[in-house]
């Protein structure tokens, strides 16, 4: 049995340094109205010290008492760096020791994960020179382009660098596609289309055809023009493939970018970075000579080659560098039989702390983004050590998800369990609460077992898996599973059905609207005494049912032919075999 024992953690003090947060919390930041209820009861007061008294099992009780503890208003919208991520990861700890679980980090229940803030100045007044048509041409910061370094450099500077149009800016061996077939694009700065050519394509065997793959994701197209040697890339936006309007690219680089130091990842970064609007990007090409059109089109078409455009670039960033430390917390249950392998669940503790300058409730409590997935970890990892699996069993509460993915790049870079010897990541991120569902939504179905896997889990309840209704969006990408993805470890990320018991699919489509619309992101995604757990608990039994599974067996789950994450899988295997030999 298991108290809430506020009291005993105010004498844990774990070290933490102010962090940021980057664009994607600034998706939206003023809170929208609730939809109208009649004659609703209050919200029920999240508050820390509120006495409940944990069972071993997976409960709806405990679940929405850890709800209530993690998205209080006393913890202060857990922002990494603040009293609310001591708060947040002291009690994590505490609940994984009352439980029973082992320090997962090599012995230490935390791994602090550093951070290098890079802040632009002077936005007001910059702009991107292109000299073309015998003139020169400047394209405004946040009107037509926004710009930024990747290399956390206080001052970068381009200098009438070559222009050169390289499609999707994509090279995908098992795609039997290469935008830089032939193209020596060093020192040169790149225009790309956003998304992949199987998007823009209108052909089903072109990649995934509408469904984004990770070389439509703007993250890719930048690490791709790094590792060409190109000193700039601007990907053009387009909101149909980008998936959201220039509103939200311009409000997430006008904020502080996060990212690892280089220390931490040496992988190649290009110096100049960013974005030009649609608009600027046909007006650019005009001048050079060409019709943005038609090279789209070109663009799409198997074999296009590079076109290099009568434009030379030139751009100066000052910047300001700062660091900052944030902490994941990692427990574990140890494996009665293959110890030295491993089931990693994973779920941000992360949220967006509090805007002072908003009037009435300023905290964004993230009680469902992602108050309920770590609820979640805390459910399972209370069930999973009362029965010792075969395999080891990891539980990292990572920190940084809404600053990029931070904390779960970094747990990939030093993992616990070697990466060949860990069998799969199980992601849990804002979880839906809702009535119960006939199904459960896999977010990038195709790409591995594991939907496999959960199909057969979900079968004993008369469930079923189902895909992404807006796989264009690239949402596989979004959410801390894509790093071990990227590392080649099988991971799946899944959530809430669309299939309501009472309501069908209409019923479930509206509820996520709702969420968007009302909660995400705003300081309204607070607990509610009118929640019904039943769904999401579902659910929760069907995460902890689908890493039972692979931690009492011998399988290994593996990619599918064709997902661009099976070579860094292979990769890693064959690596570790010749480590064995």
């Amino acid at each position: 049995m298991r108290r809430l024992a506020l009291a005993s953690l105010a004498a844990l003090t774990l070290a933490a340094c102010q962090s940021h947060d980057d664009g994607k919390a600034q998706t939206a930041t003023s809170p929208a109205p609730a939809r109208a209820i009649t004659s609703p009861p209050p919200p029920l007061p999240a508050v820390a010290n509120e006495p409940h008294t944990f069972t071993p099992e997976i409960t709806a009780a405990d679940f929405a008492a850890h709800l209530r503890v993690l998205s209080s208003d006393e913890y202060d919208g857990r922002k990494p760096g603040t009293l609310g991520e001591r708060l947040t990861t002291n009690y994590l700890i505490e609940q994984f020791k009352q439980m029973g679980l082992e320090p997962g980090n090599k012995g230490e229940w935390v791994q602090s994960v550093p951070a290098v803030s890079t802040e632009l100045t002077g936005q007001g007044d910059l702009k991107l020179d292109v000299a073309e048509g015998g003139g020169q041409e400047a394209f405004a910061f946040g009107k037509d382009m926004v710009v930024g370094t990747l290399r956390a450099e206080s001052e970068v500077t381009l200098k009438d660098s070559d222009m050169v149009f390289a499609g999707y800016g994509v090279d995908a061996p098992e795609a039997q596609w290469n935008d830089f077939d032939g193209l020596d694009v060093k020192g040169k700065t790149l225009v790309v289309l956003v998304n992949d050519p199987g998007w823009n394509g209108n052909d089903a065997s072109l990649f995934k055809g509408r469904e984004m793959t990770y070389y439509g994701r703007w993250t890719y197209k930048f690490e791709e023009a790094a590792r060409q040697g190109a000193a700039a890339v601007f990907i053009v936006h387009q909101t149909q493939p980008a998936g959201y309007g220039w509103n939200v690219v311009e409000s997430s680089w006008t904020m502080p970018r996060l990212a690892l130091p280089q220390s931490e990842d040496p992988s190649p970064r290009v110096p100049v970075a960013g974005w030009l609007t649609h608009e600027a990007a046909e007006r650019l090409f005009a001048k050079a000579g060409k019709s943005f059109d038609d090279l789209e089109k070109q663009a799409g078409v198997r074999g296009f080659k590079a076109v290099p455009l009568d434009a030379k670039a030139s751009i100066t960033l000052h910047s300001t560098i700062s660091h900052s430390l944030s902490n994941n917390v990692i427990a574990m249950v140890k494996g009665s039989e293959q110890p030295d392998e491993a089931v990693v669940y994973t779920a941000h503790w992360d949220h967006l702390g509090h805007d002072p300058s908003l009037k009435g409730h300023a905290i964004y409590n993230g009680a469902i983004d992602n108050g309920t997935g770590v609820a979640a970890l805390l459910e399972i990892a209370g069930k999973f050590a009362q029965e010792k699996p075969k395999r080891s069993v990891v539980f990292a509460a990572v920190t940084m998800e809404e600053a990029g993915l931070l904390g779960s790049q970094y747990y990939v870079a030093h993992p616990p369990f070697p990466l060949a010897r860990t069998v799969a990541d199980i992601n849990m991120d804002a979880l839906p609460i809702t009535a119960p569902t006939r199904d459960m939504s896999v977010t990038g179905t195709g790409q591995n077992d594991l939907e496999d896997t959960l199909a057969t889990v979900l079968k004993e309840d008369g469930r079923v898996v189902s895909g992404d209704d807006s796989p264009e969006k690239g949402h596989y990408f979004r959410s801390d599973h894509f790093n071990f993805a990227k590392a080649g470890v099988p991971a799946l990320a899944a959530g809430g059905g669309v299939d309501m018991v009472d309501g069908g699919k209409a019923a479930g489509e509206a509820a996520a609207q709702d969420y968007v619309k009302n909660r995400y992101h705003q300081v309204t995604d607070v607990y509610d005494l009118r929640w019904d757990f039943t769904g999401v608990m579902q659910n929760v039994v069907a995460f902890y049912k689908l890493g039972e599974t692979l931690a009492d067996s011998d399988t290994w789950p593996a990619w599918k032919p064709g997902s661009e994450f099976k070579a860094a899988r292979d990769a890693s295997l064959a690596a570790d075999a010749k480590h064995k030999k």
